[in-house]
């Protein structure tokens, strides 16, 4: 391990608090670590334990994730102990060349926090270099009239290493007529020189061979060596002589290739050739930046100069006459610095996200700036461009760290460029710009926030189930599933378990459906609290309330409250004064309907009325009042079927029965309430008479058919078969009825007979009498006979001697509205009477009216009353005589109608109930039936 690990880079202790809270604040903001290792470390070996010294125990190594950020791996930091380790080659050398202090600088970098330690490794020199001679053997000639004390320079060694591990001493093998002396240039290399001590003679020697000896004082010391070979010339008695011995020069290193550094100068006292000089480069091979002029000593720039590479060049020249003699001087230039070089800003340790929750001075990133200048213009000054919300802090010398400055937000800002420019403090300044992009990750810090405020949506009853209602929608900023929203429905104005029932909501969409039909009567409004949650961690969740408004639909028939119905069943009845005035209010017809709005806005209509213009109907109201005063014609008992609507599209309605009577107090209206005849129902009777014409329709047409076929068959075939249907057989004179005429129904009987001559069909309508004769009496011999259209089950014949003509209806017999006949026993009081309004009284007063009428015919009226009169003035009144009773031959009257042989007028009238006493009770039922 390398001696002063973990020697920190904070100020001694001392006493006081002060000194006790700068060192906490010295470590807290650029905490040093400092190792001295030696050079050629192998691979692998521990420069110190970098985890002890910063504090950090073995088990949060995985998790700080413990590393070294620098532009070279020369060290690596172990995973499992925490000790930082050499991972290169550490040639001090190759490093830091001849800086008396060689030192690597980096950071330790330590996550969760993200924190910067400055780390110093000095790398200490190791004798691992010998001294080195540019040439194994040098050659020098000297004239033998050289007067002692002359020197001769010679060429220096180099080391690498430093201190005292470099090149510290020459030495000359034992000679009598050489020593050496050593010199120090202005760079502090030292160079040997060779000192004549005593003349030479070339007639006694004419060479000497010397080993000059180059050393250091290392540990152990290393030594090379280099021959040296004197030749001894004849007599050249004055050597060149430079004009200085040494030459200084200061030269900028941007000048420019053949550039005239100086001139050096040597005289020579010889005449002739010895006094020719020639200039050269004791070390040529090794001057390769600078040219030399072999006849003028002028000295150029041949490559171009670097200070950042070599700041200062010493050149040996030499001087020679053409006598061989030689002189030496040493040149030095120093090269000077200029701004030439751009900084450079280097990022290392960079984030790969940022999350943005980060806190305000949160290290992001190191970065350093290299300047390859000196003095000022390698001072470099760095800026954070443009508006970010981070900051640069110097760090150290050419290290400064990245801080977070301001509050990050991914949803504004998903990444930002940073811009870091490094200008230096030469003249003119130089500047450059390096970016990153720093990316933000995601945090959870965003709520859903739904689209609306509140939602409120109008459904229309009975809906669907299952039908969707509603939507909402969230909106979630984050990313991934801190942005991902689902749904839920988490509240409403009715229980759980209800609620359940009636709506439930999508998860993914949104949507919310309905699970059953609202009913408007029973839910007017549904008040929901609807959730959105995010799938952060943690989750977070926003709530919205919806209202669901149910709207109405006519699906409600109204309900009628008064007049309600007996407990039976049946109608309740209300009583009117008998002098009731016009616009007495009569009674008020109540409905209500569970429906809303126009829906349930009621109007009154009157269906059917005993007298119609009798009584009015409010049309809002429902109030029933009398339109005019009572008339003497007037029924004491009225009815009044009222139908109830709604306003709604299609419109619903209900059926209310008014039953009415006229009477002073209720002992009077008794009577007429227990004769009242059950009200029909006009459905169904309108039902009955739609199907018994359609059934006479059928029936007649299926008559034609046969009579079309029967025509045809009887022009084809014999007459003889049909002989029955020629005028002349009809023989028997005397109509012919069934026996059971004291059933209360009055027999008719129609003859059909066809004319061989002609193609009309005639009825003949026959007289009833008091027996049938048998079927052998019957016309044909052959005993054939037709049914009869009559009420009975029984056949009848044609019976007629000939086929009598229908004669023209007769005007004279319709009743005039005094004319009408009416009941002797009537209660009404009316002295013209009226014709009976129930089925049996009808039937009796028709079946009366013709057995009199034939007897009339007959002279032997049995019913009695008088003549003209056939005994119906006992029972309808004296005014009812013969002349009002029609002929009968005239018309046919279809049995069990309760119409009248009057016109439309006539027929009206007498719908309307008699106060007679007959039998109502029976004749109610048939009506109903």
């Amino acid at each position: 391990m390398g001696s002063g690990a973990g020697k920190r880079g904070w100020a001694p202790r001392r006493p006081g608090l002060f000194a006790c809270l700068l060192s906490l604040f010295c470590l807290a903001l650029s905490e040093q670590i400092r190792y001295r290792i030696p050079e050629e470390m192998a691979q692998g070996s521990v420069v110190g334990n970098l985890a002890k010294d910063l504090r950090l125990s073995v088990h949060e190594l995985a998790t700080r994730n413990l590393r070294v950020s620098s532009e070279k791996p020369y060290f690596a930091v172990s995973a499992e102990s925490g000790e930082l380790l050499v991972s290169s080659r550490l040639d001090r050398e190759q490093i830091c060349g001849k800086k008396p202090a060689c030192a690597l600088e980096f950071e330790a970098v330590a996550e969760n926090p993200l924190n910067f330690y400055h780390v110093n490794v000095e790398i200490e020199d190791v004798n691992d270099h010998t001294p080195k001679f540019t040439q194994s053997s040098f050659e020098l000639q000297i004239s033998e009239s050289t007067k002692p004390g002359a020197r001769f320079i010679l060429g220096s060694a180099h080391d690498a290493d430093i201190g005292t591990n470099s090149l510290q001493n020459y030495q000359l093998s034992p000679d009598d007529h050489f020593s050496l002396v050593v010199k120090e240039k202005f760079d502090g290399n030292k160079y040997p020189e060779l000192v004549l001590k005593t003349p030479l003679d070339r007639e006694e020697q004419t060479s000497h061979h010397l080993t000059l000896t180059a050393l250091d004082f290392g540990d152990p010391p290393l030594s090379s060596t280099a021959q040296i070979r004197v030749q001894v010339t004849d007599a050249n008695d004055n050597p060149p002589v430079f004009s200085q011995e040494l030459y200084r020069v200061e030269l900028p290193e941007n000048v420019l290739p053949g550039f005239t550094v100086l001139r050096v100068m040597a005289t020579d006292q010889d005449e002739g050739v010895n006094a020719e000089i020639t200039f050269f480069f004791t070390e040529a091979d090794q001057i390769t930046q600078f040219d030399l002029n072999s006849n003028t000593g002028e000295i150029t720039i041949l490559n171009t100069l670097d200070y950042e590479e070599v700041k200062e060049y010493s050149i040996v020249l030499e001087a020679r006459d053409g006598g061989g003699m030689i002189a030496q001087c040493t040149v030095e230039i120093e090269v000077l610095d200029i701004n030439d070089n751009v900084p450079e800003v280097i990022f290392q340790s960079l984030p790969g996200l940022i999350m943005e929750d980060t806190k305000l001075g949160t290290h992001i990133a190191l970065l350093k700036v290299r300047d390859k200048d000196s003095g000022h213009n390698g001072e470099v000054i760095c800026k954070l461009e443009g508006h970010v919300p981070f900051k640069i802090l110097t760090s150290s010398r050419n290290a400064y760290r990245l801080v977070t400055d301001g509050a990050l937000d991914r949803e504004q800002t998903p990444e930002y460029n940073i811009t870091i420019t490094a200008t230096d403090k030469g003249q003119p300044p130089l500047s450059s710009s390096s970016s990153i992009t720093l990316h933000i990750a995601d945090v959870n810090d965003n709520a859903p926030v739904f689209q609306q405020a509140s939602y409120e949506v109008h459904v229309a009853e009975n809906n669907p189930p299952g039908a969707s209602i509603a939507q909402v929608s969230a909106r979630d900023p984050d990313l991934g599933p801190n942005g991902h929203v689902s749904y839920s429905l988490v509240a409403g104005d009715l229980e759980p378990r209800a609620l359940a029932s009636y709506v439930s909501v999508s998860a993914q969409s949104g949507v919310v459906f309905a699970q059953r039909a609202f009913d408007h009567e029973q839910l007017r409004a549904l008040e929901l609290t609807l959730q959105a949650r995010d799938h952060g961690s943690p989750a977070l969740r926003a709530n919205v309330s919806l209202r669901v408004l149910v709207g109405d639909r006519n699906d409600n028939a109204p309900r009628v409250l008064y007049p309600a119905l007996g407990p039976d069943g049946s109608a309740l009845f209300d009583t009117v004064p008998r002098a009731a005035q016009p616009g007495y209010l009569v009674t008020k017809v109540v409905a209500v309907d569970a429906d809303a709005g126009h829906n349930a806005w009621l109007s009154y209509h009157v269906l059917q009325a005993s007298e119609p213009g009798l009584f009015s109907l409010g049309l809002r109201t429902g109030e029933v009042r009398t339109a005019r005063a009572l008339g003497e014609r007037d029924a004491a008992r009225q009815r009044l079927l009222v139908a109830v609507r709604d306003g709604g599209q299609p419109p619903l309605s209900a059926t209310a029965t008014l039953l009415l009577v006229f009477a002073d107090s209720l002992q009077e209206a008794l009577p007429d309430l227990g004769d009242a005849p059950a009200p029909s129902d006009a459905q169904a009777e309108l039902q009955l008479y739609l199907v018994v014409a359609l059934a006479l329709i059928s029936v007649l047409f299926l008559v034609a058919v046969i009579l079309a076929v029967a025509l045809h068959v009887r022009r084809s075939s014999r007459p003889a078969a049909w002989g029955c249907f020629q005028p002349g057989l009809c023989v028997k004179a005397g109509p012919v009825g069934p026996p059971n005429y004291s059933e209360g129904t009055l027999p008719y009987s129609y003859n059909l007979c066809v004319a061989s001559q002609s193609a009309k069909t005639e009825f003949n309508f026959l007289n009833v009498t008091s027996e049938v004769g048998p079927p052998g009496e019957l016309l044909c011999e052959d005993a054939s006979w037709v049914p009869s259209t009559n009420h009975g089950d029984v056949g009848v014949p044609f019976a007629s001697d000939t086929v009598l003509k229908q004669a023209p209806p007769n005007t004279d017999w319709r009743f005039s509205q005094a004319q009408r006949p009416g009941t002797s026993g009537s209660q009404n009081g009316d002295e013209t009477g009226t014709w009976p309004n129930n089925q049996f009284d009808t039937e009796m007063l028709q079946a009366m009216i013709l057995a009199s009428a034939s007897e009339a015919a007959d002279g032997s009226s049995t019913l009695g009353g008088g003549a003209g009169t056939m005994g119906l003035s006992a029972r309808y009144g004296p005014q009812f005589t013969l002349q009002h009773v029609p002929d009968y031959r005239q018309n046919v009257y279809v049995p069990g109608s309760n119409a009248t042989l009057t016109n439309a007028a006539a027929k009206r009238d007498a719908r309307a109930p008699a106060g007679g006493n007959g039998n109502k009770k029976k004749s109610g039922k048939k009506e109903k039936k």
